[in-house]
């Protein structure tokens, strides 16, 4: 009854509420589908090579390796020891590094003909590993991730390929 009834003038104010934040609404959800458009653009034909750096050159992967741990400070024994007792069967970044480049190299891959492509956890202790990953093979597509699970998903995926030499 008398509740309910409203003037003129204020059912005109409160439609032109409702139709103005349903156009922002709609305006602000337009933005990111706009921004995104570009990503779905197909590239012109004889595009330049990417610029992520992939590294040419005659050293193998393995001599690659070699030479970044040749840099690095003698392996803590005691850190060492202290990790393995937490973390059964934790191995060294110097271990993995070797022998991510010893399977690699044993199915064809190269520094030359391979795009590295991360999903490492954010994290200061796996920069370490990722930058000597770099001195092999140079820079890195990053998919961004948790415990080597990537964050980038279907678009993310696609993006990298693009870059696969």
């Amino acid at each position: 009854g008398k509740l309910c009834k409203r003037s003129t003038a204020q059912k005109s104010w409160i439609e032109d509420c409702q139709q103005t934040a349903t156009m922002k609404i709609t305006l602000a959800s337009l933005a990111p589908l706009l921004a995104a458009v570009e990503a779905f653009q197909v590239s012109p034909v004889g595009r330049r090579s990417t610029s992520l750096n992939i590294l040419a050159g005659t050293d193998s992967a393995s001599e690659r390796v070699a030479k970044v741990m040749a840099s690095k400070p003698e392996e803590n024994a005691a850190f060492d020891k202290l990790v393995k007792s937490n973390f059964p069967g934790a191995i060294s970044n110097k271990e993995l590094e070797s022998k991510v480049a010893s399977i690699l190299e044993t199915k064809g891959l190269t520094p030359a003909n391979t795009l590295l492509c991360t999903s490492l956890c954010c994290d200061e202790l796996a920069r370490s590993l990722e930058d000597d990953l770099n001195k092999v093979y140079g820079h890195n597509f990053n998919l961004g991730g948790l415990s080597g699970f990537p964050f980038a998903g279907n678009t993310g995926f696609g993006a990298m390929s693009a870059h696969v030499p």
